[in-house]
């Protein structure tokens, strides 16, 4: 066993079978956004690390766990409610707070690689 998890899709994010998933439906503002994840992680105490995907929509998201993510490919609106919209890109890195209300819209089909602590 490595212990070194590599992210890449020639990597061991290969031998991950991924999840199919989507907003539940009460939560959906628009669109018919469909999500893929390769989780590659689940450790003790909570922690999971992997890959999402999302095709464009909109929905209500909230937030129990604590989350650090960085967006590798396409564009996203996540907007906090009473808060600014923040557009996420390619490259941009972020935190979500446990507590976070608001909605996640993807504008382009987005990648992101994340870790989630419960």
């Amino acid at each position: 066993m490595t212990h070194i998890l590599n992210f890449k899709s020639e990597g061991d994010l290969a031998a991950v079978q991924p999840e199919e998933g989507a907003p539940a439906p009460g939560r959906l503002i628009s669109g018919d956004p469909k999500f893929t994840t390769w989780n590659l992680e689940e450790a003790s105490g909570g922690i999971y690390a992997g890959i999402w995907q999302s095709t464009p929509g909109k929905w209500r998201v909230e937030y129990d766990e604590w989350e650090y993510f960085h967006i590798l490919e396409g564009h996203s609106i996540l907007t906090e409610e009473g808060g600014q919209p923040v557009h996420l890109r390619p490259g941009d890195r972020h935190i979500i707070r446990p507590g976070f209300k608001g909605t996640w819209e993807v504008v382009e089909t987005t990648r992101k690689d994340y870790v989630i602590r419960l």
